[in-house]
């Protein structure tokens, strides 16, 4: 958690980072992975068999976290979270007792471990479903000047309205960083990128990703084969640690007319140079699963929206936080109301916006669980 909320004042802190392994059975088409791993640790291992885990977008989150908050990324509009793809665990309770949790046994527990966040053990192993992916992917950036965001985005909108499960497209709105297809004169400048990943085959992968370059006319194409695992790594410049941060998130089930104009309003006034608002395409196979089969209740969204604001020194704070709380004040009458719990930053009430339905029997579970403080 960006805001340090995964740790408490006090608390017994128990370090599983060295519990790192990740075994895969390429026949079944299964990974058996330790609290410790990374998404990096995973993507190595799996991607040695064209296989993959839905994961998230950075290759340095860990497995356990992102899994316990249900996750997203690249390939969940084809193949759904972490969390849906996780067929068993092994928790240790506090009573010490190892717990094999799955669809069979302890299914109140292998609920709330998917997605309800964390508090309910110490998870020793998490067993994941595999699917076919990579080793490469069509994939790639194509960036846009920030004069042509508004009509960019209205077309985008469209755009993911009709395109298939396979694909992935998100749009970010930031300074251009020093992308080695862009001109150097471009970077730094205010940009929209839409970033995209399709899950299939490079041919079809081509042609699902050719139109977003008619959609305004870009001063940068990345678009083509790239590894996958190293696809993975590509945000990870941009979330190195040291900086200061404050994000603020909402989940959308469409792009307004007016949500755009708000987005494209205050992306052309980012408060810091590495500020940078994400809106992050769902739907798929996210939304085939039922609110309440799992404790990640977000099955009706269709983009989710994260500002993820940084800079470097406590002079910026104050502009900052507060240009983060007014854009989320403004974009909150679009919003459904839910978050995605991980991007919390602050406003603990915002823990039912996180849950949603399944509030009061994540609560419960709380309850039982208080005494182990995680």
């Amino acid at each position: 958690n960006i805001a340090g909320k995964s740790l408490h004042d006090g608390a017994l802190l128990i370090d599983l980072s060295t519990m790192s392994d990740v075994q895969v059975d390429p026949d079944k088409r299964v990974a058996l992975v330790g609290p410790g791993a990374t998404l990096g640790d995973v993507d190595h291992e799996t991607q040695a068999y064209g296989l993959a885990v839905p994961t998230g977008i950075n290759s340095t989150t860990g497995i356990a976290g992102l899994t316990l908050g249900g996750g997203f990324g690249w390939i969940s509009r084809s193949f759904g979270l972490p969390a849906d793809n996780l067929i068993a665990a092994e928790v240790v309770n506090d009573e010490g007792e190892r717990l094999k949790c799955d669809k069979d046994n302890y299914t109140e527990l292998f609920w709330a471990i998917r997605g309800g966040g964390g508090n309910f053990g110490i998870i020793t192993s998490f067993e994941f479903k595999l699917h076919p992916v990579g080793p490469e992917v069509m994939a790639g950036p194509v960036v846009f000047p920030f004069d042509q965001a508004g009509s960019v985005l209205y077309k985008y909108r469209e755009f993911c309205a009709s395109c298939p499960e396979e694909l992935t497209v998100w749009a970010i709105m930031r300074d251009a960083p020093p992308l080695p297809f862009l001109p150097p004169e471009v970077h730094g400048p205010r940009v929209l990128l839409l970033v995209a990943l399709y899950s299939g085959s490079m041919d079809a992968g081509e042609k699902a990703l050719s139109p977003l370059r008619e959609l305004g006319q870009p001063i940068g194409d990345g678009f083509g084969p790239h590894p996958f695992a190293k696809f993975q790594q590509a945000f990870d410049p941009l979330l190195t640690p040291g900086a200061r941060n404050y994000w603020k998130s909402h989940n959308f089930t469409e792009l307004s007319d007016g949500l755009i104009d708000t987005l494209v309003d205050y992306g052309s006034r980012l408060p810091s140079p590495q500020s940078e608002i994400f809106v992050a395409q769902m739907g798929g196979a996210t939304n085939r699963v039922a609110p309440d089969a799992t404790a990640y209740p977000h099955r009706d969204v269709e983009f989710i929206m994260n500002v993820h604001n940084r800079w470097d020194t406590p002079d910026q704070d104050n502009v900052c936080v507060a240009w983060a709380r007014e854009f989320y004040d403004a974009t909150k009458p679009f919003s459904t109301g839910g978050v995605y719990g991980t991007f919390i930053c602050e406003d603990e009430d915002r823990v039912t916006g996180s849950s949603r339905v399944n509030f009061e029997r994540l609560s419960g579970w709380q309850v039982q669980t208080a005494s182990l403080h995680f």
